[in-house]
């Protein structure tokens, strides 16, 4: 999925390993699509959810191009030739609660 706003971009990618987290994760997607239309990027943003084996959680790595500020509960940021990655475990949390804390790393401040 490769979604364009005026100011940057947002794509999201997956990489499960079972069928746990597919509907949750498609559920994130539909609303990750809705994103721009709520107000514009101002720093291209790319989402990847991903299983590790042998753990239960689903992870969820959020990519910035230019460096942002912390968003509680979120770990990072990691340097990487991409962009700065922030990372966030997820157990049974309801989808609409993953999905706000997914919106809030995207729109986080850039620094």
């Amino acid at each position: 999925m490769d979604l364009y706003s005026r100011n940057g971009d947002l794509s999201s990618t997956r990489k499960l390993l079972t069928e746990t987290w597919i509907k949750r994760v498609e559920t994130a997607e539909i609303a990750i699509r809705g994103f721009k239309s709520k107000r514009p990027l101002t720093n291209d943003c790319r989402v990847a959810f991903f299983e590790m084996a042998d753990d239960a959680s689903l992870h969820v790595n959020v990519t910035h191009r230019y460096p942002t500020k912390e968003i509680s509960g979120w770990a990072g940021p990691g340097a990487m030739p991409e962009g700065f990655v922030h990372n966030r475990r997820f157990g049974r949390r309801s989808p609409a609660q993953m999905i706000r804390h997914i919106r809030d790393m995207v729109f986080a401040d850039r620094i």
